[in-house]
């Protein structure tokens, strides 16, 4: 039967009829439902609709449509957004003073040729050098997360010579197969073992365990090449290592000569309340790596920027040789990536976030002391993690704040805690209003589990939490 270039034509057609009307007639609506929910088991993967039943019962609700701090379904139903695409939003949902400059790159070119220069990804990387730490200088512009730490791990090799890599438990740096090596959950290494030799996971926030680590290595003929860290580990659960941590991995580093790659994806272009998250400490990695919020919320564009000790012979001689992806460090992107960095550093995103973020965690600590439970509020800026006794009950109040008009969600390494990630822009207004929501689903769900602080103490292993 196969193909069916006639009945493909036909699908596109609608598909593209349906995007280009400003209006959708009711039965039109009902049409995508439907017809979104066929393809997704059909053509994609059903266990993505299992999968949103997590955080709601009706998986039938079809992304349309948003506006800088929440999005719409089809009908209308709107959703104040504090998933945030995992951090994608910083700078809101189509934020209107990014994509003008996108559209006017859009209306002149859109991608490259691949052999002229294209001066936006130049651009990009001054800019880029001028607002990271220490003395980074040299670029390399990816497409998503695990591209960029796989760019990351290659260039350590390539520049050091060595071999080994050290992570963290419980770290998530992607699920390419170089990315996946470095995470430190068994769930998503397991199905590719065995993966990437001579990498070796040890206790995050424990800088005494990096180093024997690296020194028992070294010790039995190992070469370590780098260590790979969040500054706050966000898959894990928003994990705030000890004040303190990142400074002593810069100086374990510096004294056996290892490369010091921060994985800021989640972390960076302000979403922890400084543009880095590694200024809090005012410490600088051999190699930041950035993405999610780097492309304004508009475009994807990841990447690498590195001290120039690392931009070896060998890379310059055969700029190929680190990665050639197609689409890296494209004119929309990048003119992306610019508009954003533009609207983050003139409006002072990080700013906002640092005094937003204490005043949310400040709100939601506030009914911590009345909700037994909610074991635990932690974060900083607007990268904040609540933590509930099981995770039945997260995911009981992730479909509470939806059937309440507040998307939230999980953190993937640990599945007792749910993110709150909104858009840097967001205003107290609206933090208001998710605190109310909040409190009224946490209400909700500890009748629904008969929680007390006795039932809590027994989940946790812990004494009764104090009112």
């Amino acid at each position: 039967m196969k193909p069916n270039k006639e009945e493909a034509l036909k699908e596109a057609i609608k598909v593209l009829d349906f995007i280009i009307k400003d209006d959708l007639a009711k039965d039109e609506k009902d049409q995508i439902v439907r017809e979104s929910i066929d393809n997704f088991n059909e053509h994609v993967n059903p266990g993505w609709l299992v999968y949103r039943k997590s955080v709601s019962t009706n998986a039938a609700f079809v992304e349309w449509e948003d506006s800088m701090e929440s999005f719409k379904d089809l009908y209308g139903n709107e959703f104040i957004d504090c998933l945030g695409g995992f951090g994608i939003y910083t700078c809101g949902h189509r934020n209107p003073d990014i994509i003008k400059y996108v559209h006017a790159q859009l209306d002149r070119y859109a991608l490259h040729s691949q052999e002229l220069v294209d001066p936006l990804r130049g651009y990009l990387a001054k800019i880029m050098a001028l607002c990271t730490p220490g003395d980074l200088q040299y670029a390399f512009f990816a497409n998503c997360g695990s591209e960029a730490v796989e760019m990351s791990l290659k260039l350590a090799r390539l520049a050091s010579g060595k071999k080994f890599y050290i992570s963290t438990v419980n770290a998530f740096h992607g699920k390419s197969l170089g990315a996946v090596s470095m995470t430190g959950k068994s769930t998503y290494r397991k199905p590719y073992l065995p993966m990437i030799q001579s990498v070796q996971h040890v206790e995050y926030g424990n800088a005494d365990a990096a180093e024997a680590a690296i020194k028992n290595l070294i010790a039995v003929g190992e070469t370590v090449a780098a260590m790979i860290v969040e500054p706050i580990q966000g898959e894990a659960g928003i994990i705030v290592p000890p004040e303190g941590y990142l400074k002593r991995l810069r100086e374990i580093c510096n004294k056996y000569d290892v490369v010091l790659i921060f994985d800021e994806i989640q972390t960076g272009m302000g979403r922890t309340g400084t543009l880095w998250a590694c200024e809090a400490e005012g410490v600088t990695p051999d190699i930041l790596v950035f993405g999610k919020a780097f492309g304004g919320g508009v475009m994807p564009i990841t990447g690498i920027i590195a001290r120039p000790h690392l931009w070896t012979d060998d890379i310059k001689n055969n700029p190929w040789i680190l990665g050639s992806p197609t689409f890296g460090g494209n004119p929309l992107a990048c003119t992306a990536a610019i508009a954003a960095l533009k609207y983050t550093l003139e409006n002072d995103i990080p700013g906002q976030i640092k005094v937003k973020g204490e005043y949310l965690i400040g709100k939601v600590r506030e009914l911590q002391k009345r909700h037994p439970i909610l074991v635990d509020v932690r974060g900083r800026g607007f990268l904040i993690g609540l933590e509930y006794p099981t995770a039945e009950m997260g995911w009981a109040v992730s479909k509470g704040l939806f059937k309440r008009g507040v998307m939230t969600g999980g953190t993937l390494n640990s599945s007792k805690t749910n993110r709150i990630e909104p858009p840097g822009i967001i205003s107290y207004e609206t933090m208001d209003k998710i605190v109310a929501k909040l409190d009224e689903t946490l209400t909700e769900v500890e009748e629904e589990f008969h929680v007390t602080r006795e039932c809590v103490a027994a989940c946790s292993g812990t004494r009764p939490l104090r009112t």
